[in-house]
């Protein structure tokens, strides 16, 4: 009868999906969680962005604070996990990538977790739990229209269970809100004054009650016209153009920001790109 019943059991086993593999630790530096029906597992990225924090122009402040914050993680020292909130296209998500592609020999990695899978967090956490690494969870343009799963999930892992992130963990995030979720005129009509005192109401509360469970906050501004010719021409000569070229294109590489309805690094790399191709005579 225990044959017959373990030949049963076999043969639904083949019918479930398979395991999740076990994570290869040795194939890359950054890894993505994806989400089975048998469990999650990490899948190491096979092209990672080597992006460069020398190339990332006019936001030496904010890499100045993140920077630091991640030196004190590698070397185990206190150190916060991270929001960084602001004009779109300034750099935000580059600083990330900049600072894995830095300091990636010294045991430093990425975790892309997407806002649908924040409420694994919990089975992230042990999976690099006792890791020699130093892992950072990366939650890219974040942002939550209410207490959905994620936006629960996250405000209990950053500061509000009875357990903790790994201490070889951090989540850095960004986002172009602030406070991660928008804001309505209604709400503001919720706050009272009392005396001098100003006491927001519970909405208003609420939505600041997460963003301000990250330790550091980065704050990203648009650029102005100068900076954003500076930021052009830094990418232009990496496409080795001339200083002659370089000068020629600033009539246009203002027309191509105002057609993008915005004056952003991003907005410079990509005109930097369209005329270095046309221009350029390497090919």
């Amino acid at each position: 009868m225990s044959q017959e019943l373990e030949k049963i059991l076999d043969r639904l086993e083949q019918l479930l999906p398979p395991l999740p593999p076990p994570t290869d630790w040795k194939a890359s530096i950054a890894f993505r969680w994806r989400k089975g029906t048998r469990g999650g597992w990490l899948q190491p990225v096979r092209y990672v962005h080597r992006m460069k924090l020398s190339d990332l122009q006019g936001i030496e402040p904010q890499i100045a604070k993140v920077e630091q914050n991640t030196r004190q993680f590698l070397e185990g020292r206190p150190a916060n996990n991270v929001l960084l909130t602001g004009a779109r296209g300034t750099g935000k998500s580059s600083i990330v990538k900049g600072l894995l592609n830095k300091y990636h020999k010294q045991g430093l990695r990425l975790i892309e977790v997407e806002k649908s899978d924040l409420m694994e967090l919990p089975s992230i956490v042990d999976s690099v739990a006792g890791r020699p690494e130093r892992f950072l969870v990366f939650c890219d343009d974040l942002s939550f229209h209410g207490a959905e799963e994620g936006y629960i999930a996250l405000k209990v892992a950053l500061d509000g269970s009875i357990s903790t992130t790994a201490e070889n963990m951090l989540i850095y995030a960004t986002s172009n809100r602030r406070h991660l979720m928008p804001e309505y005129m209604a709400e503001n009509l919720e706050t009272k004054y009392i005396g001098d005192e100003i006491h927001p109401g519970e909405s208003v509360e609420e939505k600041i009650s997460l963003s301000e469970r990250f330790g550091l906050w980065v704050s990203f501004y648009p650029f102005d016209q100068d900076e954003y010719l500076e930021i052009v021409a830094h990418w232009l000569k990496s496409f080795e153009c001339s200083a002659k070229t370089i000068e020629v294109s600033k009539d246009e590489a203002l027309q191509w920001s105002l057609q993008r309805g915005s004056r952003s690094g991003r907005v410079a790399y990509q005109f930097a790109r369209d005329w270095a191709g046309k221009h350029s005579k390497k090919k």
